[in-house]
């Protein structure tokens, strides 16, 4: 049963009108006081942010209820207006905004940013917002409450092909919760829009089976009648609001050159008095003065519930598998044990087969989200669904996943999603598919962001306890496996050294082999070479210890500190200038002391298609080459 959206009151429209103006002063003022910021779109969408504000179900004194409905707004360069009609509708002070936008100790950042009462989604990057505003609609649709998304948007995004890849989704899942405003002042930094790149915005959603409806963009009763027709369809809902760039300062309007320039004082001081608005901008440039450079950390709002992640399954030493088999699993395992507890979705970009989620479709087939090979799209709205009450799990090949869809991956980092990125067919282990997709750079990648987790199981049993563990943590994590089949890794008495017993714990260094002529230290796969080296030395008298580093981006190796002061080797199948080997080396810059020598194996150059072991061979990464660098040093 769908929420009575009201039409908006003749009384309601035209106290709009009157923020319009008053908000276009508010444009000019924090612009103008902060000499930065892009007022020209602002003003052209300033209409729209109030009209939909105004028309949502969000109560500015409760922003972030769990059912109200949503508003992402996907140029996020327009904060100026966003940040204007929020405050000017109760959200906030507006004056807090003037003084501090775009200050460091102000929270009304140049770019809208999650966490600000009424703001969904920290957007930038043009071309993302309505893959966010899609999670969000089916989040809504998987957990069963009816709250509409508003995706608000510029024309220019409308070129990039991630926005193609959203209408298609739309329209696949039928989200009649959805719809989408578009703000087409046909201007953007290089000129007319439509000359810049000619895009038939109307034609291509109607193409991709929306509704469009085509309104002025200033006319606040033309814009509420179209919401409230919009929220009625059956499907989802485009609506093209004509706009003016600059709209309301006839030195401004249908100027580019505004679209990222703010007015000077005397400017400002003439547009304000042509607007009607109290010009009180010396007042805010005073007060910006005052301003601490420092404020808190701006906490945005997840929603998490608690995941029944079960009992451990244990693969005994004579069941060899594959580690992403291992996930998918433990995911069927997860999906029977939480279907009638929370909702929990898996994002699929058409390898189902090889990322081993069959068995969750076959038991949870209506919250298997399958995108087809639309990995930027797909990365965006599994973030934002996993924001939205949905334990979210993202799985893709390492080349996909990760390198692919990095910037999306960045942003999820950045709204501080609750993400669960799996990525199989990692390292030279895809073998015969070739350079193209061997994904040798997951670490290296993943290092340069400041929220994600990383988890390089080494056998099975490992994954199985990560992929529960990761499950049950709140924040995103990235879980990294290989295609080949290997044997559980075992203690030096046979048994599942990932045992019953264990437990996993992030960051731990897991000690699976001690020796004193030296130490290899391992991740993922390749742990398992090592360990075979190490028994190979052993009975010729060589002792070695194998370190195994689930987590090489927060790796402890403090605690096993009397490991590494040896003569030290690092093995990875990964790039050998940006992994493990690079981490390691960090860790005895800053604890203060070097081993006794330390060396560095892993993949030195792209590779050719060929088999894991051959490919192994010729990366120095099999257990035969392992012990003979270990006998050299």
């Amino acid at each position: 049963m769908k929420v009575d959206r009201s039409k908006l009151s003749s009384e309601e429209l035209r106290k709009l009108e009157e923020l319009g103006i008053i908000c276009r002063g508010d444009i000019l003022k924090m612009t103008t006081v902060a000499q930065s910021g892009h007022p020209g779109g602002s003003m052209s969408s300033i209409d729209i942010y109030l009209t939909v504000y105004k028309f949502a179900n969000i109560d500015p004194k409760n922003p972030f209820a769990p059912d109200r409905d949503r508003v992402v707004v996907s140029h996020g360069h327009t904060s100026p207006g966003v940040y204007s009609a929020l405050a000017r509708l109760g959200f906030f002070n507006i004056e807090k905004v003037i003084t501090g936008f775009r200050h460091p100790g102000s929270i009304f950042e140049g770019h809208i940013t999650r966490g600000i009462p009424g703001i969904e989604w920290t957007t930038g990057n043009l071309g993302q917002g309505l893959s966010a505003g899609v999670g969000m609609a089916l989040a809504a649709k998987l957990s069963k409450r009816d709250y509409h998304v508003f995706t608000l948007m510029s024309d220019a995004e409308q070129a990039k092909g991630q926005v193609a890849e959203a209408r298609r989704t739309a329209a696949k899942y039928k989200l009649d919760n959805l719809t989408v405003v578009v703000d087409y002042n046909d201007a953007q930094i290089s000129g007319r829009a439509s000359d810049t790149m000619p895009v038939n915005i109307k034609g291509d959603y109607e193409a991709d089976g929306w509704k469009v409806m085509e309104v002025n963009g200033h006319d606040y009763t033309e814009l509420s009648e179209a919401l409230y027709q919009a929220v009625q369809e059956d499907g989802p809902v485009a609506i093209i609001a004509r706009t003016v760039m600059g709209k309301g300062v006839s030195f401004m309007e249908n100027d580019v050159s505004f679209h990222g320039k703010p007015l000077d004082l005397e400017n400002c001081r003439k547009a304000l008095a042509e607007l009607g608005v109290k010009d009180d901008i010396e007042l805010f440039i005073e007060r910006r003065k005052k301003l601490s450079i420092t404020r808190e950390k701006l906490i945005p709002p997840l929603e998490i519930k608690a995941v029944n992640v079960g009992k451990p399954k244990l693969y005994s030493p004579q069941e060899k598998t594959d580690n992403r088999s291992a996930f998918g699993n433990a995911l069927a395992d997860l999906a029977k044990l939480n279907k009638a507890i929370l909702p929990i979705a898996v994002v699929d970009c058409d390898l189902k087969p090889s990322t081993k989620t069959t068995n969750f479709e076959k038991i949870w087939p209506e919250n298997f989200i399958q995108i087809g090979v639309q990995e930027h799209n797909a990365a965006a709205l599994a973030g934002s669904m996993s924001v939205s009450g949905i334990l979210t799990f993202f799985t893709d090949f390492g080349v996909f996943g990760i390198d692919e869809t990095y910037n999306q991956q960045r942003l999820n980092d950045i709204n501080k999603t609750n993400l669960k990125v799996v990525v199989t067919h990692v390292g030279l282990d895809v073998g015969e598919d070739g350079k193209t997709h061997h994904c040798l750079d997951y670490i290296g990648a993943l290092k340069n962001f400041y929220g994600f987790k990383l988890i390089v199981p080494a056998d099975p049993n490992q994954t199985d306890r990560a992929v529960r563990f990761a499950a049950k943590e709140k924040g995103n994590f990235v879980i990294a496996l290989g295609r080949s089949k290997i044997s559980p890794i075992t203690g030096l008495n046979g048994e599942p050294f990932f045992g019953e017993e264990y437990e996993f714990e992030y960051g731990k260094v897991d000690v699976i082999r001690t020796g004193e002529d030296a130490t290899v230290v391992a991740t993922g796969q390749v742990v398992s070479e090592a360990i075979k080296a190490a028994d190979k030395l052993r009975e010729e008298g060589i002792e070695i210890s194998v370190l195994g580093v689930s987590c090489p981006l927060h790796a402890s190796f403090g605690s096993v500190k009397e490991y590494l002061k040896g003569k030290v080797l690092t093995i990875e199948d990964h790039n050998v200038k940006s992994g493990l080997g690079s981490i390691l080396a960090e860790y005895f810059t800053v604890a203060g002391f070097l081993p006794k020598k330390f060396v560095k194996i892993g993949v030195s150059e792209y590779a050719v298609s060929g088999s894991k072991d051959f490919l192994y061979k010729l990366a120095g990464l099999d257990a035969e080459s392992i012990a003979k660098r270990i006998r050299e040093v």
